[in-house]
């Protein structure tokens, strides 16, 4: 069978720091190729090669065949990214179709063909959405169908399972193994070693920059790591008192045919240094409820208390000291950082702008907190483009420390990253609440972070608290 698109031989280098030395990989027509390994082995930087993209200022070697302009399709682990805000999701597909020239008829059947393909639930509802409106499974499945229509011969498809609850990552799977039924060679970018297994035919793993294994079967997929931290609290003492408290909250979002509702009548209360994860299936309403905390989502009625006195429900109203106390770590870090910035300078801008530190000082607690989390400082005085998604995850998560929250809001920090790393965080948020009381509201689908982690499990569906205890 014959390749659509190789690499061969690459090796990028960035300021002096090698990102990918000596890999290669083939894609084949109905294949499934996947890429595994920590974060910052060199994963994305392969799969974006076959874009023809690389970090600003890269030195490249090697060779990178593909079809032409437009036959390589990306799924980022972040869809909202490549998706426009503007634009509802039905436009977006239907755009890209008309681009291609036919019938209204036939433009109306491509998008419905493509539609089945990505298994995308619910169309017609959500292809009334705009992409803030989307569930990040939803998302993902619209930027698949966008591949499609634009004739992509390969997609590379970034930690495309991670994030999601059980029942939509098997769907996930169900749908990119039908794609691949389709012709289309697939590069799946991934953690999820589950669904590697199911998916790949052929697996290359990545270990600082280099290809140290592949084959259809390698060693390092035989078992799955499980998780390495027992349950958070090592004492008998329970959280005591209320910090968070929402009352009667109901959310919406804004569409053409007037307010839908997101959240209903929800009521909950978090404790100093208790942690309350929050799980639920994609588009149960979770990042919603999130982002009504942290002042990012304004729409709705009720109330969120700090410490029994309101807060305002737009951030653009909240003062200093409200800002510092309700601190958010949103699930895409790479849309959190500017992308011309050093991290270390990022991170050290809270303390300033939040605290009034002053700019030295930041800069040398900035570079403390992220060396805690595994990211040394000759890493985070680069770029954001040159760090992998799970090092800028980090990142984000020592950003907000630096403003010293009393509530920190977790939305999928742990998705798409490898078990290690992702006790690493776990370890260093655990050891905070134990320090500092602090409260944690964990937005998760990772069944053993948030065992690991939380005190007690809300469980939203529809927008409603099912369970919580």
């Amino acid at each position: 069978m014959n390749p659509v698109a190789e690499v061969e031989g690459l090796r990028v280098e960035v300021d002096g720091s090698v990102l990918v030395d000596g890999v290669s990989l083939t894609a084949r027509p109905g294949r499934v190729t996947a890429l595994v390994g920590p974060s910052g082995s060199g994963k994305t930087t392969t799969g974006r090669a076959l874009l023809g993209e690389f970090p600003p200022g890269a030195r490249i070697e090697g060779r990178v065949r593909t079809p032409g302009p437009g036959a390589v399709g990306y799924v980022p682990q972040h869809p909202a990214a490549v998706l426009n805000p503007a634009r509802r999701a039905g436009a977006l597909l239907w755009d890209i179709a008309v681009g291609r020239g036919g019938t209204r008829r036939e433009t109306r059947e491509a998008v419905e063909h493509a539609l089945r393909l990505a298994q995308l639930p619910s169309p017609d509802l959500v292809l009334r959405r705009y992409p803030h409106q989307l569930s990040g499974g939803q998302q993902q499945r619209v930027v698949i169908a966008q591949a499609l229509l634009l004739g992509a011969r390969v997609i590379v498809l970034d930690e495309p399972t991670t994030g999601q609850d059980p029942a939509t990552r098997q769907g996930v799977v169900e749908a990119l193994a039908d794609v691949a039924r389709q012709g289309i060679a697939l590069v799946l970018l991934s953690h999820d070693l589950d669904a590697v297994r199911k998916l790949a035919d052929e697996t290359v793993v990545l270990r600082a920059g280099r290809a140290v294994e592949r084959g259809p079967s390698p060693e390092a997929l035989s078992a799955r790591p499980g998780p390495a931290l027992p349950p958070r609290r090592s004492t008998t003492t329970e959280p005591t008192g209320t910090r968070l408290t929402v009352r009667a909250l109901t959310a919406r979002h804004r569409t053409a045919r007037g307010p839908v509702p997101v959240l209903h009548d929800l009521t909950l209360s978090v404790a100093p240094g208790e942690c309350l994860a929050v799980t639920g299936r994609s588009g149960s309403g979770k990042t919603t409820l999130g982002r009504c905390l942290a002042g990012l989502h304004s729409a709705y009625d009720g109330a969120v208390l700090l410490e029994g006195a309101p807060l305002p429900r737009s951030l653009r109203t909240r003062t200093r000291a409200e800002l510092a106390a309700v601190q958010y770590v949103f699930q895409d870090p790479r849309a959190a950082f500017d992308e011309h910035r050093p991290v270390l300078d990022q991170v050290a801008r809270t303390a300033v702008r939040l605290r009034g530190t002053d700019r030295t000082t930041a800069r040398r607690t900035a570079a403390r907190t992220l060396e805690q989390l595994g990211l040394p400082t000759g890493l985070t005085l680069r770029r954001p483009t040159t760090l992998s998604g799970g090092e800028l995850q980090r990142a984000a998560l020592a950003r907000t420390l630096l403003a010293e929250p009393a509530v920190l809001v977790c939305d999928e920090i742990t998705s798409g990253l490898d078990p290690a790393t992702r006790d690493t965080i776990l370890t260093h948020l655990s050891g905070l609440r134990e320090r500092t009381a602090l409260s944690l509201v964990f937005i998760t689908h990772d069944h053993d972070a948030a065992t690991a982690l939380a005190d007690r499990t809300a469980v939203l569906d529809g927008g409603r608290v099912v369970t919580c205890g």
